[in-house]
């Protein structure tokens, strides 16, 4: 396996690389007759393309425009595989050709040395985050799937560099800078990334993710957790060290009276299971935070080593996001979207219809 692919039903391929002339991808398994054009997919790449991010964003400028290739006809897919494409427009290759010899911290160079003998150094190739813009295109077509079974999916920040943002309006955080949830956090979130950006370093952050609509009995027992798949979809972003669904970590913590869900005739009183039992939905909303690292490209000088095994160190220059947030927030939404309709068309394919 190339560890390209991500679906079982619904499944999308990505390819490309940061510095070469273009990503692209296929999204195999989508149904035939579902409203479709670029606009749509286009909408949600805005939200995470290069010089979107404010001031924690690169100075790359990308377009990221969409081209369909195949799957769609008038407005409508057609049950064949959609192919797309993005060019890339704006690579300054050369800004790498100090790092050929080099290994980065906290950047896969080591690793995919280790691993293929060799390494495309201009921005990482593969192990990129430029190639998630294949999957916020791919997941705004699982997103349009979703929405036709009346599923939503919300994304939004709830912590950026230590700064935390009280959960107050998940869906006005859509239109609101770092995608938001507290309409004051903005401002305090801005100052942190100033203080920061001033000494050459970066920041990390948290993005809470929900899914509402989900009807209930998604997911499989053993394996196809509802759960597991989840945190796979979001663990598959390469900055993501963590995930928790629903209470997460704080349910290790406390007593099984708290945490459990007590259920009435009018439905549970509370979601500590994240909208899942057994790893099957339950009905209520699916809740789940991705753990974001601090981009790992950064000014300080840092001892490191070259491809040759010698001391030495490095400072990485170049156009560099100073916080994966806000534009990883689009990325984990859309992983979540293809996460929960393949699901959906598993469920399906096994003859369950809700």
């Amino acid at each position: 396996m190339s560890g390209n692919t991500f679906g079982t039903i619904l499944r999308l391929t990505t390819f490309g690389e940061s510095h070469g002339p273009a990503l692209g991808g296929v999204l195999d398994g989508c149904p035939a007759g579902l409203d479709l054009d670029e606009a749509l997919i286009q909408a949600e790449l805005d939200r995470r393309r290069p010089g979107s991010g404010g001031l924690a964003g690169t100075a790359r400028k990308e377009a990221d425009r969409v081209r369909l290739l195949s799957g769609v006809f008038e407005g409508r897919t057609t049950g064949t595989p959609i192919g797309f494409v993005i060019e890339n427009t704006d690579q300054r290759s050369k800004d790498y050709n100090q790092l050929k010899d080099l290994f980065r911290p906290g950047h896969a160079d080591f690793t995919f040395q280790a691993k293929f003998g060799l390494r495309d150094y201009r921005g990482g190739g593969r192990s990129s985050a430029r190639e998630t813009a294949c999957r916020v295109a791919g997941g705004a077509i699982a997103q349009e799937l979703l929405r036709s079974e009346g599923v939503s999916v919300l994304a939004y920040t709830v912590e950026l560099g230590g700064v935390e943002a009280q959960v107050l309006d998940p869906e006005g955080a859509q239109g609101r800078a770092f995608f938001s949830p507290d309409p004051e956090a903005p401002a305090r979130f801005e100052e942190r990334i100033r203080q920061v950006k001033a000494q050459g370093d970066s920041l990390g952050g948290v993005v809470e993710v929900q899914v509402l609509g989900l009807p209930p009995g998604l997911g499989e027992p053993v394996f196809d957790k509802l759960d597991a798949r989840l945190a796979y979809a979001l663990m598959g972003v390469g900055a993501v060290k963590a995930v928790e669904i629903g209470a997460g970590c704080r349910a290790a913590r406390s007593l099984g009276s708290r945490n459990n869900d007590p259920i009435t005739p009018e439905g549970f009183l509370s979601n500590n299971a994240g909208g899942i039992l057994g790893g099957i939905s339950s009905g209520q909303p699916v809740l789940a935070r991705a753990y974001v690292k601090p981009i790992p490209s950064i000014a300080v000088e840092q001892p490191t080593v070259t491809t040759g095994g010698q001391a030495a160190s490095i400072q990485v220059g170049g156009r560099h996001d100073i916080c994966a947030i806000p534009r990883i927030v689009p990325v984990l939404k859309a992983m979540t979207a293809l996460a929960c309709a393949d699901l959906l068309l598993l469920d399906r394919r096994l003859g369950r219809e809700r």
